[in-house]
């Protein structure tokens, strides 16, 4: 998988390895030229949406959503657009069974449980975002083998709300 990420003018391509609890850029890239890495290690935070971001004994905060194969990470009032370059990744969300959120909303009702099984366009859940409700529906006929929120919760924009198998 390779990842790249925009900053003014320039092009940063880092090569990712996992470390202990998290991430970090093992090899950097800026605009073709071969760069140090900076230090930093990146985690999942315990609540969706959000990342613990640590360099040089600082930790910050940030929140990341994922639209297609982009993630947009805000942090220190800056937004950063992460792009995941990986062959059918655009679709492999979708073919997985995961339904993703359209947008950041709160979770009205689930209409269905894990383990039931479900036909195509049966009504999943209701996202409440922008004072609207949003029907999320099966994409196919299959088994709910999971659901990540529950009635109430908020979620970000690509989360994942649920997993359907076959």
């Amino acid at each position: 998988m390779e990842w790249s990420v925009s900053s003014g003018n320039s092009m940063f391509r880092p090569s990712m390895e996992e470390t202990e609890g998290g991430i970090r850029a093992s090899a950097m890239i800026r605009d073709g030229i071969d760069e140090d890495p900076p230090d930093v290690v990146v985690s999942a935070d315990s609540q969706p949406g959000r990342l613990v971001v640590r360099s040089g004994g600082n930790q910050t905060i940030a929140h990341a959503s994922r639209v297609g194969d982009a993630w947009w990470v805000h942090m220190d009032g800056r937004a950063h657009v992460v792009h995941i370059h990986e062959k059918g990744s655009g679709n492999a969300i979708k073919d997985d069974g995961a339904l993703t959120a359209p947008m950041p909303g709160t979770i009205l009702q689930l209409m269905v449980k894990e383990g039931q099984r479900v036909r195509e366009g049966q009504d999943l859940m209701v996202l409440e975002a922008m004072k609207m409700e949003h029907r999320i529906k099966s994409p196919k006929a299959g088994e709910v083998t999971k659901l990540h929120y529950q009635q109430g919760e908020r979620v970000d924009m690509g989360s994942v709300l649920a997993e359907i198998g076959d």
